[in-house]
């Protein structure tokens, strides 16, 4: 691994005990632990990057005497894979994270929202949540998860609905506020986190705030977990620290011939060769759930656009009608273009209706989706019209 690159070792890590981790953090003051994790600088690595600990005292500062933890494993965006990988090999820290974050805001129950296609990990996962539930009863903590299954729908990805979807009610989002740190799954304040940042919770309380913001920059405090697909000679999942160069990353994951990367997935940013050295993989940059997509110049952008359109026009919940109507649009406009049925210029209004679908979607589906349609247009229209 290039010295521009850090490689870290927390959430793979083989010799730390989650157990013995979760004995040690249940012996901290839960405000004092809350704050920890505010001072880590902690944010949600599903994406979304809300900090950690304020959603944690938010919870915990509830009144309700019924509250629940969600481990959100829906991980639906395309080139991200990361999650899958975690529950295969460390499932015992996310039980851990689910229980270390039940005891500090007061949740006795835990659930795992788990993609629909991941069906076939969950018996494996049963047994090892049931041997999880030993150690908690070893540990005097009166805390039970249980898996609950996805039906393959992107939009659940989304917290609001996918609390719908385990209500047993159709996967849509629904209006924020109320936020569901103070009314959410069965109106009751719930914490929606991660695979990913539970496990980051837990290793705080190992290591302290101090040591976990050394990594990364202000704005981006610690290390993530990477997806690396594409045109690589290294695909795989890497937990590297955060804030690094996008030319440094390429350097590193690219085969020599890399001309653009997709940061975040379909719904994330594509950026091109000429501004690689001037990204930021990070808040303060371009954010990342973690899937990180390498293209190299034998490969067409505009079938890379035309893939995400298909995928959002058949993912959208429907419910609102800019992101329903918007995708099917923009599919159709950009067809209508390569086929020489419209102009340049229809290109333009295409742009002005993702920008519309941006601020008046309902949900992060429609509001995502300018993302890539504007960075893949405006950096290769060429590709586009031609």
């Amino acid at each position: 691994m290039s010295e521009k690159i850090k490689k870290v070792d927390y959430i793979f890590s083989k010799d730390c005990n989650s157990r013995e981790i979760l004995a040690n953090a249940l012996k901290k003051d839960k405000d004092a632990f809350i704050e920890e994790l505010i001072e880590s600088g902690l944010r949600g690595r599903g994406g979304a990057g809300f900090p950690t600990g304020i959603k944690w005292k938010f919870t915990k500062a509830a009144a309700n005497d019924e509250k629940f933890v969600i481990c959100n494993a829906d991980e639906g965006e395309p080139g991200t894979f990361k999650d899958r990988v975690i529950l295969q090999e460390v499932p015992c820290k996310v039980f851990a994270g689910m229980a270390l974050c039940g005891h500090i805001i007061g949740a006795k129950k835990g659930y795992i929202y788990l993609r629909g296609e991941y069906i076939w990990m969950k018996d494996d996962l049963q047994k090892k949540i049931e041997e999880m539930h030993k150690e908690f009863q070893s540990l005097n903590l009166d805390f039970n998860i249980e898996i609950r299954m996805g039906s393959g729908a992107y939009v659940c990805g989304e917290e609001t609905a996918l609390i719908e979807s385990m209500e047993g009610k159709r996967g849509e989002p629904i209006n924020k506020p109320p936020f569901p740190a103070f009314s959410g799954f069965r109106n009751n304040p719930t914490v929606v986190n991660n695979v990913e940042t539970l496990i980051y919770a837990l290793i705080i309380a190992r290591i302290g705030a101090s040591e976990f913001k050394a990594l990364g920059t202000a704005d981006s405090a610690g290390s993530k977990v990477f997806s690396v697909s594409g045109d690589t000679n290294k695909p795989g999942v890497y937990e590297l620290e955060l804030g690094m160069k996008l030319s440094d990353f390429v350097e590193e994951f690219g085969d020599g011939d890399t001309k653009a990367v997709q940061v975040g997935g379909a719904s994330g940013f594509c950026v091109p060769r000429r501004k690689f050295n001037n990204t930021i993989i990070g808040f303060e940059g371009i954010p990342t759930g973690g899937s990180m997509m390498l293209f190299n110049s034998h490969r067409s952008m505009y079938n890379v656009l035309h893939n995400y359109l298909d995928f959002f026009t058949e993912e959208s919940c429907g419910q609102c009608t800019p992101c329903r109507v918007g995708c099917q649009q923009l599919l159709k406009g950009i067809e209508a273009i390569k086929a020489k049925q419209k102009g340049p210029v229809y290109l333009d209004d295409l742009v002005k209706l993702s920008e519309t679908m941006q601020i008046a979607s309902k949900c992060g589906l429609g509001q995502s989706v300018a993302n890539g349609f504007k960075t893949i247009t405006e950096e290769f229209k060429e590709e586009i019209m031609y």
